[in-house]
C-alpha cells in the first residue's frame, strides 16, 4: 500500500512540475500590471484564513488558546505576509505609474563606500506603530543613490523557470514569503514543498495563493525527505531555494554517503542547478559595558531571554551566545538577572523534532551547566566557556532553549567592541544575524566607531538594542546571510529574500531600537517579549489594523501595546 501511495504522489508531483513549467514563460512575460493584479488578489485570502492559520499554528505548537504566546503566531504568520503583500504592491504600483518607489526615502553614507536606504520609518504610520525603531538597508560598496533609484522595483526579469521552495517548519510565514520572492524578484513559477512539521498549512496556503494556483504559477505540496530529494533532481525544476540547516543544504547539493565529502572538497556538486538558501547559524549578542541602572539590567535580561525563548528557541534568528565584557562591574548582576528571566518565562512545548537530543548534546560533558526548569527539554544555561575554546556552543546551532555565555576583555566599550567583532566574525559559525546591546550614552561615546564596527561585522542583519528578527518582519528590509558564501562554504546561506522595494545589490539590514521601554511612554514593551501579557491581543489587533486600516484600529493596537 505504501508503494502505491508513493507512486501516486510521484505522479502528482510530475503533474505539478509540468503545469508550472508550462506556465513559466507566461509568468515571465506577464506585464507588471498583471503581476500587480495577482498580488492584490491574494490579499483577501490572507484576511480570510488568518484566524484559522493562528489557531492551527497554536494547536501544532502546544500554545493554549488565548495565551499571550499566541501573539507570536500572529506576528510571525499572517501579519508579516500581509505587510509584505501591501509593501510589494506599493512598489509595483509606483513602477506601473511611473513613480520612483524610493520617493521620500532617506539616504546616508556608511563606511566602505556604502549607501544606506532608510526603510523604517518609511510611511507615516510607522512612527506610531514602531515608535523608537528605525531600520536601514545598506547597499553593497559602490552602489550609490542614483543606482539604487534606477534599480528599485525592477525584479523578475530573469529567464523563465520553475523554482522549488523547500519550506521551513518553524516560522509559518517563511514559506509563503519565499514563494512571493521567487515570483516577483526572481521571476520564476514556484513549487512549494512544505516541511512535514507544518504541512497543516497546505490547505490554508492554497486558499491564499488561489489566484496564482488558478493560472498555474504556484503549486503547493507536502511530503518527507524522499519527496524533496526527488523534486530537487526533477529535470523540470530549474532552481532550488531552501530554508533549513547547512547539513540539509549540503545533502541536497552534494548528496549523502561516503562520496559527498569528496564532492564538496572538490567543488563538484551533485545538483547542477542554482541553489539559494537561508540556513540559520549561531546567533551572538554582544553586550557592551556602560552606566546601566538596576532597571536597565533587569529589562535587558528580559530582552535577551526573549531573544532565546521566543518560539522556544526554534528560530534561525535566536540568540545562542551572549558575549559579555569581562571587566564590567555589573556583569555578575546581569548574569543573575538573565538566569532569573530565563527561569521565570512562561512554559513552552518543545514541538520541533530533535530538540531533546540537541539539548542533551549541548549539555554533555560540561561542568558549568544550569538546567533552569523541569520541562521535557529544559531551559539550559551554559557558562564558563572560554572564547578561544572552539566550543560547540560557538560552532553548532542548538535550535532550542539552550543559551551560552562567554566573556572577552576590554576595559572600554570601544576596546571590548573591537574584540567582540573579531570574535563573532572568526569564532562563531553563521552570518545571519548579530545583536548589539548598549546604553545610549555608550553608543554616543562610540561616535563613528559604531558604524565602522557594524561594517566589519559579517552578518546579514545587525540589531542594535533590537532583535535581528525585527528585520525579518519588516517587509522592506532584506533578510539573509551576509553575502559571499559559496556552495562549498555555505555558512548561513546564499542570496536574500523579502526586500519589497526590490533594491539592487543589498548587502545587509541594520535595525535599531530603544534601549529600554517606558512603562506607559512612546516605546512600550515589544510584543515579541515572551513575558508580554497582551502579546496575543496586540498581534491580533495589529493584523486587523493592517487588514483594514483606520484611526480606531490604530488606537486599539496602541492601547493593547502599552499594556504589555
Amino acid at each position: 500500500m505504501f508503494e502505491v501511495r508513493l507512486a501516486e504522489g510521484a505522479h502528482v508531483e510530475r503533474t505539478n512540475v509540468s503545469v508550472l513549467r508550462g506556465a513559466a514563460a507566461e509568468w515571465a512575460a506577464l506585464p507588471l500590471p498583471g503581476r500587480l493584479a495577482l498580488l492584490t488578489a491574494m490579499r483577501p485570502g490572507i484576511v480570510a484564513v488568518a484566524e484559522r492559520w493562528v489557531t492551527e499554528s497554536c494547536r501544532a505548537k502546544g500554545i493554549a488558546p488565548g495565551a499571550p504566546a499566541a501573539g507570536e503566531e500572529w506576528l510571525t504568520g499572517p501579519y508579516p505576509l500581509l505587510a509584505y503583500v501591501d509593501a510589494l504592491a506599493r512598489t509595483l504600483g509606483d513602477v506601473c505609474a511611473g513613480r520612483d518607489p524610493l520617493r521620500g526615502a532617506r539616504f546616508a553614507s556608511r563606511p566602505g563606500g556604502r549607501t544606506a536606504v532608510r526603510v523604517l520609518p518609511f510611511e507615516p504610520v510607522d512612527r506610531l506603530l514602531m515608535s523608537g525603531f528605525r531600520a536601514e538597508v545598506w547597499l553593497s560598496p559602490g552602489v550609490d543613490e542614483a543606482r539604487a533609484r534606477a534599480g528599485a522595483g525592477r525584479g523578475g526579469t530573469g529567464a523563465p523557470g520553475v523554482c522549488l521552495v523547500l519550506g521551513a517548519g518553524n516560522i509559518n510565514s517563511i514559506a509563503p514569503l519565499d514563494v512571493l520572492y521567487q515570483l516577483y524578484a526572481a521571476g520564476k513559477t514556484v513549487l512549494l514543498k512544505l516541511n512535514p512539521v507544518n504541512d497543516y498549512l497546505a490547505p490554508l496556503l492554497n486558499e491564499i495563493f488561489a489566484p496564482f494556483v488558478a493560472r498555474g504559477f504556484v503549486r503547493i505540496t507536502t511530503g518527507g525527505a524522499a519527496v524533496g530529494a526527488a523534486l530537487v533532481h526533477d529535470p523540470g525544476i530549474t532552481s532550488v531555494h531552501v530554508t533549513g540547516s547547512a547539513a540539509t543544504h549540503d545533502a541536497i547539493v552534494f548528496g549523502t554517503g561516503a562520496e559527498s565529502a569528496a564532492r564538496k572538497a572538490a567543488g563538484r556538486p551533485l545538483l547542477g542547478k542554482p541553489v539559494t538558501s537561508e540556513l540559520g547559524g549561531v546567533g551572538p549578542a554582544i553586550v557592551l559595558p556602560g552606566p546601566w541602572s538596576r532597571a536597565d539590567l533587569r529589562y535587558q535580561a528580559r530582552h535577551l531571554a526573549s531573544l532565546k525563548l521566543h518560539n522556544n528557541g526554534f528560530n534561525c534568528a535566536a540568540v545562542q551566545v551572549v558575549v559579555l565584557p569581562r571587566e564590567w562591574d555589573a556583569r555578575a548582576e546581569f548574569v543573575a538577572e538573565l538566569r532569573s528571566a530565563l527561569r521565570g518565562a512562561p512554559a513552552r512545548a518543545a514541538y520541533y523534532p530533535g530538540a531533546g537530543e540537541r539539548q542533551a548534546r549541548a549539555a554533555a560533558g560540561r561542568s558549568h551547566v544550569q538546567l533552569l526548569d523541569s520541562a521535557e527539554v529544559p531551559r539550559t544555561l551554559l557558562t564558563g566557556i572560554a572564547p578561544d575554546s572552539n566550543d560547540a556552543a560557538f560552532r553548532t546551532e542548538f535550535f532550542g532553549p539552550v543559551l551560552a555565555i562567554t566573556t572577552l576583555p576590554g576595559r572600554t566599550p570601544a576596546a571590548f567592541l573591537d574584540r567582540a567583532v573579531d570574535f563573532c566574525d572568526s569564532a562563531v559559525s553563521g552570518t545571519l544575524g548579530v545583536n548589539l546591546i548598549a546604553h545610549p550614552r555608550t553608543l554616543r561615546g562610540l561616535g563613528p566607531g559604531l558604524h565602522e564596527a557594524v561594517a566589519r561585522l559579517r552578518y546579514g542583519t545587525v540589531g542594535i538594542n533590537c532583535w535581528t528578527a525585527v528585520g525579518y518582519a519588516l517587509p522592506r528590509a532584506v533578510w539573509g546571510a551576509h553575502p559571499g558564501h559559496t556552495l562549498e562554504d555555505v555558512g548561513s546561506g546564499i542570496g536574500t529574500v523579502h526586500n519589497a522595494l526590490l533594491l539592487p545589490e543589498a548587502e545587509r539590514t541594520v535595525v535599531t531600537g530603544p534601549f529600554r521601554a517606558l512603562p506607559h511612554g512612546p516605546a512600550p514593551v515589544p510584543p515579541w517579549f515572551v513575558d508580554n501579557r497582551t502579546a496575543h491581543r496586540t498581534g491580533e489587533l495589529l493584523f486587523a489594523y493592517a487588514a483594514r486600516p483606520s484611526a480606531r484600529g490604530l488606537g486599539r493596537v496602541m492601547g493593547a501595546a502599552v499594556r504589555g
